[in-house]
C-alpha cells in the first residue's frame, strides 16, 4: 500500500433526535474534510455515486470545488454508474476538473452497482438494453467516453460557421486534458471484469462486492481477481505498471468515542446474493491501531493494491471524520508502507 484516502458515500437526511443532514451539509463538509486530509498528507477523497437517493450523483461540481480548494490530494469516484451518463458530456467534464485540479482526477466509471429504482437509467434517456442490468449500455457509453478522452475525432466541422476557425476533419471534445486517458479507472466487480480492464488498459478499482464466490475469504479473492487484472494489463502490451485500489471499513479505536460509535463491530466476510448473483463482501476492521496493524498486515488484497480507499461515516461530520482519518495515518498506514504526500 503505497496511498491511501477516503470513500464517501455522501449520504445526507434523517439523522435522528430531531436533527437533519442537508444536500448541501454534505458537500460542503465534504469539501472542508478534503482540505483536512490534503494538509495531513493524505493522497485522495473519493465519492460514491447513486441516483435516485440521498446520496452524491452528480460529483464533478464537488470534485471540482475540492480540486481548486486543495493543493496536492487526488480527487475521484468510486464510481460513476456509466449506464445514467452521456459519455461525450462525462468526457468534458472529467477533462474539465483533471485541469483544475493539474491532473489530480481519479474518475472510476464502471456499470454500476444495484440502485433504489428499477432500471433507473431509462428515465434518463438510456434505453434499448438487452441485458437486465444495463450492461451492455454501460460498455458502450465507455468505449464512446475513451474516444473522447483520448481526443479522437468526434464531429465534422461546419464550413459555413462562422466560429469554425478554419478548421477540417473531424473535431474532438473540448477541453482536452492530454494525461487524463492514464487516471480513468474501472470498478471492477469480478475476475472476468478485471480482466476487461487490463486488456482496456485502465487502472482498475476493486469493487467493495464481489460478484463470485470462490469458498475463499474475500480479501484472497480480491487479491487473486487483481493478479488477473495484472496478468491481463501485460498480456495486451500495455506500458508501465497500472494502479490498483481496494477499499474497507477501518476504524481505529483511540477515544471513548470511538468505542461507543464502533466497539463490536469486528464483522466477518459476508456471502450472499446481491443483483441476482452470488456475491462475496468484506469484514469490517475496528480495534486499537497495534492490532489493526497486525489484521492489516494480513489482508492479501490490501499487501497487492497501491491505494487503499478508506469508507467513511460522512455523517458524522468533519471534526470526527479529520480525526479518524489522522488516527489512521498517525498510527496505522506508515505500517503498512504509506507515507504522507509532500510539498
Amino acid at each position: 500500500m503505497q496511498r491511501f484516502g477516503t470513500l464517501s458515500f455522501g449520504h445526507y437526511g434523517p439523522l435522528g433526535g430531531g436533527r437533519e443532514l442537508s444536500a448541501a451539509d454534505s458537500m460542503l463538509q465534504a469539501i472542508d474534510l478534503a482540505q483536512g486530509m490534503d494538509e495531513l498528507g493524505v493522497n485522495g477523497a473519493y465519492f460514491r455515486v447513486h441516483h435516485f437517493a440521498r446520496q452524491q450523483a452528480s460529483p464533478m461540481p464537488l470534485l471540482a470545488a475540492i480540486a481548486a480548494r486543495t493543493r496536492h490530494l487526488e480527487v475521484g469516484t468510486g464510481v460513476v454508474d456509466l449506464r445514467y451518463e452521456n459519455p461525450l458530456h462525462l468526457a468534458e467534464e472529467a477533462a474539465a476538473v483533471d485541469l483544475i485540479s493539474g491532473g489530480r482526477l481519479a474518475l472510476g466509471v464502471s456499470r454500476g452497482s444495484p440502485e433504489t429504482v428499477v432500471r433507473g437509467y431509462e428515465a434518463f434517456g438510456y434505453t434499448g438494453s438487452e441485458d437486465p442490468r444495463g450492461a451492455d449500455i454501460a460498455r458502450a457509453h465507455f468505449e464512446r467516453f475513451l474516444q473522447a478522452v483520448e481526443g479522437e475525432g468526434i464531429a465534422e466541422p461546419d464550413a459555413s460557421s462562422p466560429f469554425g476557425g478554419g478548421a477540417s476533419g473531424l473535431q474532438r471534445i473540448e477541453p482536452y486534458s492530454p494525461g487524463l486517458r492514464s487516471r480513468i479507472w474501472w470498478g471492477a466487480g469480478n475476475s472476468d471484469s478485471a480482466a476487461w480492464a487490463g486488456r482496456r488498459g485502465v487502472n482498475l478499482m476493486s469493487s467493495t462486492l464481489l460478484t463470485e464466490d470462490r469458498g475463499m475469504p474475500f480479501d484472497e479473492l480480491q487479491a487473486q481477481q487483481i493478479e488477473t487484472f495484472r496478468a491481463a494489463w501485460r498480456e495486451a502490451g500495455h506500458p508501465g505498471r497500472p494502479r490498483t485500489s481496494v477499499s474497507r471499513s477501518i476504524f481505529p479505536i483511540t477515544t471513548a468515542e470511538d468505542e461507543l460509535y464502533f466497539g463490536g463491530r469486528q464483522d466477518g466476510d459476508g456471502v450472499g446474493y446481491i443483483d441476482g448473483m452470488r456475491s462475496t463482501f468484506g469484514k469490517t476492521y475496528a480495534g486499537t491501531p497495534d492490532s489493526l496493524v497486525e489484521q492489516l498486515q494480513r489482508d492479501a488484497a490490501i499487501r497487492s493494491a497501491d491505494t487503499l480507499m478508506l469508507t467513511i461515516p460522512s455523517q458524522l461530520g468533519v471534526e470526527f471524520n479529520l480525526r479518524l482519518v489522522a488516527a489512521f495515518a498517525e498510527h496505522v498506514a506508515p505500517s503498512l508502507g504509506w507515507e504522507p504526500t509532500r510539498s
